[in-house]
């Protein structure tokens, strides 16, 4: 689908996450669920809608040829491609993946947390500190995009008063 609009854009990309959020929740997924709810369904779009109040709301007609992106699309997938020819099997039990800490999470979870999703228990409380951090990142951007934003529009009214007042 190809949109011009670009609230039209950001509303659509927030039904997606929101979407995707839900299929998490089905698929016994509730932590990943709620990242993509708070972060691609509620900080992104709110991020997005703020600086398209600060911009246009129509994207620009493209100004230059459309080879060089393609050719770079297809370099970059044809390295992508090249580059899961070396991959193990997909569900393969013999992978180095599966061998090294995995058993030892599946085994220890019911046990010593009592999760019954091993994805959740892994990321809430073996890697507690490591999703905490991810948190706080991911805050810290949206901070900066924000201050960022503000910056940009004192000093555009800043240089629309100087003109007003030539």
């Amino acid at each position: 689908m190809k949109l011009r609009n670009l609230f039209a854009v950001v509303m659509l990309s927030g039904v997606f996450s929101l979407l995707s959020a839900g299929l998490f929740v089905a698929l016994d997924a509730v932590d990943v669920a709620f990242t993509e709810a708070a972060v691609g369904a509620g900080i992104s779009t709110v991020l997005m809608l703020g600086t398209l109040a600060l911009t246009h709301q129509e994207e620009k007609p493209a100004q230059h040829s459309r080879a060089l992106p393609l050719l770079v699309v297809f370099v970059t997938g044809a390295a992508l491609l090249y580059g899961t020819a070396d991959l193990p099997p997909f569900g393969s039990a013999d992978t180095p993946v599966q061998q090294h800490v995995a058993p030892e999470y599946i085994e220890r979870t019911p046990k010593e947390i009592d999760i019954p999703n091993i994805v959740t228990a892994v990321l809430a409380s073996y890697r507690g500190y490591d999703t905490l951090g991810e948190t706080v990142v991911i805050f810290t951007a949206g901070i900066a995009v924000i201050v960022l934003l503000h910056g940009s529009t004192r000093r555009r009214r800043r240089e629309d008063g100087e003109e007003t007042d030539s």
